[in-house]
């Protein structure tokens, strides 16, 4: 069997025990941007569903790259989430790397400097937990030894957020880890339902109209949600 790569080695050095979810997630994402070579990190939990939390990104570009990918649903980590195998972009200015998602490669392009981006899922069995997103300031793919590395990491990644969620010894208290994911989206959620009530749609239908409408306006999903539940917007009939 082959020796683990520095990624990997490290997360097996960290110790788990009395640490919380946050934590966790910037130790997983310090060893990754170390051993690795890459920029910065983001680490999801339930990266495909509307109770999304981002728990620790390395800095405001990994942070704004999380949020347009919310935002405008679509993007390398969303597809990793759906897909449940790695989404490797070694140039986002490469249309063919980016076809699938041309409106989040546009947004990156014009309002970073990132020029690679690693979507790695967090799999336990079918069952997606989450997704680290790395990135890279100059293009280029992970060599083979850096990404069966990253693989090996994630992979390992997720087991640690999963045990440590459901492992009495670690301090965890297993199903408040989902419900401190939705809650980290509470504005986005009261959103939705004040959508629901206004236009009488489904909450689908009514996370589509938030997503539009922040689309249409150059916005974050989050800060159109923040508009709802103040009540500085709302959405009528003549918006459909």
């Amino acid at each position: 069997m082959a020796d683990p790569g520095t990624a990997t080695s490290a997360l097996l050095a960290i110790d788990r025990h009395h640490t919380d979810d946050t934590a966790l997630a910037e130790r997983i994402c310090r060893a990754c941007i170390a051993g690795l070579d890459v920029d910065g990190a983001v680490l999801s939990l339930l990266t495909a569903t509307e109770s999304r939390v981002t728990l620790w990104a390395s800095d405001p570009t990994a942070e704004l790259i999380e949020e347009l990918q919310f935002t405008l649903n679509e993007g390398a980590c969303m597809e990793a989430a759906a897909t449940g195998s790695p989404v490797l972009v070694p140039d986002l200015h490469d249309s063919a790397d980016t076809r699938r998602w041309p409106v989040f490669a546009a947004a990156v392009a014009e309002r970073t400097g990132v020029r690679a981006l690693f979507a790695l899922p967090l799999q336990w069995g079918t069952e997606n937990l989450g997704v680290l997103d790395l990135y890279r300031l100059t293009a280029g793919a992970l060599d083979p030894a850096q990404y069966r590395d990253a693989v090996a990491a994630a992979d390992l990644a997720a087991l640690m957020m999963l045990g440590h969620r459901t492992d009495p010894a670690t301090g965890g208290d297993g199903g408040s880890w989902l419900t401190e994911a939705s809650g980290h989206r509470a504005e986005v959620h009261q959103a939705i339902g004040m959508v629901i009530a206004q236009l009488e749609i489904g909450p689908i239908e009514a996370l589509a109209r938030l997503r539009a409408h922040a689309f249409v306006a150059q916005r974050l999903l989050v800060d159109v949600a923040r508009d709802v539940v103040a009540r500085r917007l709302r959405f009528t009939e003549e918006m459909r």
